[in-house]
């Protein structure tokens, strides 16, 4: 057994020897699994993939913003090689994300809540540093090394082979240290980026406040995640930080007259989509509604739900079941289900065609079994699947709809009234109100003279119950006192 380890062990340090790089940022040698054009070709492949799941924000001012910006600051950048994209794409959650190789990703959400040049700019720095310091690239090369040790120790070890599963979420926990140390790197070299194309990085760490205040919103009534158990710092920790980097950036380079581009800003996200587009299907009085494919169907009571371009979820509040629809592959109904059987290795046990509100349809349950069941004589087969579901695969001329709803063997007798309810409830859209229902935008207004947000907001129209997230849509606290001519956001249709 010992041999096993040592060899195991050998191996992965002469992997380490052949893998050792040199650090475009830092200068320093480290290991990594994946090379340049690795990199390159992981990003070309991605691309294509982000697109289709979000889309692309239709703002031509706005795409060419973000790339003219993005370009500058990748010239100055310790990768300028790099061949990068950049891109805004059309979802609300407020994210930015980089993928290796050099594509950078800017959700319309974030963008939204940016109140300035400098504060995109500071984000943007931070986002190229991800691809610049090669973060991702030496997160896989991590995960790689720790598997390969983990199994060397299991070949060694029965003992620890028993608890395989708890040692690599043990791993996790490990890296997550890394996570957090390339975050703060990014935020460093956002700082440096963003500085030498002109920008006052003070405000990219205004923007941390933001986040926080963001998060405290979204987790109102729930316990906050602790710091040390994320891969992202604290924001209240990030804002510090960053102040601190900015002056002593900004000392050391002598800069001076730094941008922060207020105005020019608000006026160029004049009139963008904010929170969901109804054209993509909204829900209402637990209803889903999608007014561009004209369909809509009930939602349970109580159950969560998520939305985006690919397909709409809904989860029960105990975790024990979920629902989803999508579009099914297959020129006919018939051939979508033997897609569908053969894409989630299910082992149908009985289907039949139904009409659901004049759509022909066919309804399947359908298992998803255990391997070690599967390896069994099907008479011996007696207990529960681990899976069962109920698909509704719904056509509307060339488009099939499917509707899965699965939960586990034991409870789908319980569930099974619920799936089928809202796969049966699946119909045509005629509700003028719901088909023509138009987007919120943020719209620009100028005060007209000295007050407070809150005053101002109130002027413009703004509900009380949206004052405080409007107040953070803005950057600012209701009390804050604005001067004459200040522009300020609001979210209206």
């Amino acid at each position: 057994m010992k041999r096993s380890f040592l060899f195991a062990s050998n191996a992965a340090f002469l992997l380490l020897l052949a893998a050792c790089t040199t650090n475009p940022v830092t200068g320093k040698k480290q290991v990594s699994l994946m090379s340049e054009s690795q990199e390159v070709a992981l990003g070309q492949q991605s691309d294509p993939q982000v697109i289709a799941q979000f889309g692309l924000v239709e703002n031509p001012a706005l795409q060419r913003f973000i790339q003219d910006k993005g370009q500058k600051m990748a010239a100055i950048s310790h990768r300028p090689e790099l061949k990068y994209e950049f891109k805004i794409v059309d979802s609300p959650v407020i994210n930015a994300f980089a993928v290796p190789g050099g594509y950078v990703y800017f959700t319309r959400g974030i963008m939204a809540h940016f109140n300035n040049e400098a504060q995109f700019a500071g984000v943007l720095g931070h986002e190229i540093g991800h691809i610049t310091a090669r973060h991702s690239a030496q997160q896989q090369t991590k995960a790689t090394f720790g598997q390969l040790l983990l199994i060397g120790g299991m070949i060694a070890s029965p003992q620890l082979a028993q608890y395989g599963e708890q040692a690599m979420q043990g791993l996790q926990v490990l890296f997550l240290k890394f996570g957090r140390d390339d975050e703060r790197e990014s935020d460093r070299l956002g700082v440096e980026y963003s500085t030498k194309i002109g920008y006052d990085a003070k405000q990219m760490a205004d923007f941390f406040l933001t986040l926080q205040r963001e998060q405290e919103k979204a987790s109102a009534g729930a316990e906050p995640i602790p710091s040390f158990l994320s891969s992202h710092p604290n924001p209240e920790d990030r804002y510090n930080t960053v102040k601190q980097l900015a002056a002593e950036t900004q000392q050391q380079v002598g800069a001076t007259n730094l941008a922060v581009g207020r105005d020019s800003y608000l006026r160029m996200i004049e009139g963008l989509i904010y929170g969901e587009d109804p054209k993509q299907g909204f829900v209402e009085n637990n209803t889903f509604y999608h007014p561009e494919l004209k369909f809509q169907f009930s939602v349970p009571t109580g159950w969560k739900h998520q939305n985006s371009p690919q397909q709409f979820q809904m989860a029960a509040p105990d975790g024990k079941a979920m629902m989803l629809l999508t579009l099914a592959p297959g020129e006919s109904l018939e051939a979508a289900a033997q897609q569908m059987v053969q894409q989630f290795k299910l082992q149908p046990v009985e289907s039949k065609q139904v009409t659901v509100n004049s759509f022909p349809a066919l309804a399947i349950v359908a298992d998803q079994v255990a391997d070690q069941q599967q390896q069994q004589p099907q008479q011996q087969q007696q207990q529960a699947p681990a899976v069962r579901t109920l698909i509704y695969l719904i056509q509307d001329g060339k488009t099939i709809y499917a509707m899965i709803g699965a939960s586990s063997g034991p409870d789908f007798a319980t569930y099974f009234p619920t799936f089928s309810s809202s796969m049966q409830n699946f119909r045509r859209l005629t509700d003028a109100d719901k088909l023509n229902r138009q987007p919120e935008r943020v719209r620009i207004k100028s005060v007209t003279s000295a007050t407070t947000l809150s005053q101002a907001l109130t002027r413009f129209q703004v509900p009380n119950d949206r004052l405080e997230e409007t107040a953070i849509l803005n950057g600012m606290q209701l009390t804050d006192r604005l001067t004459a001519g200040t522009l300020i956001k609001v979210v209206a249709k």
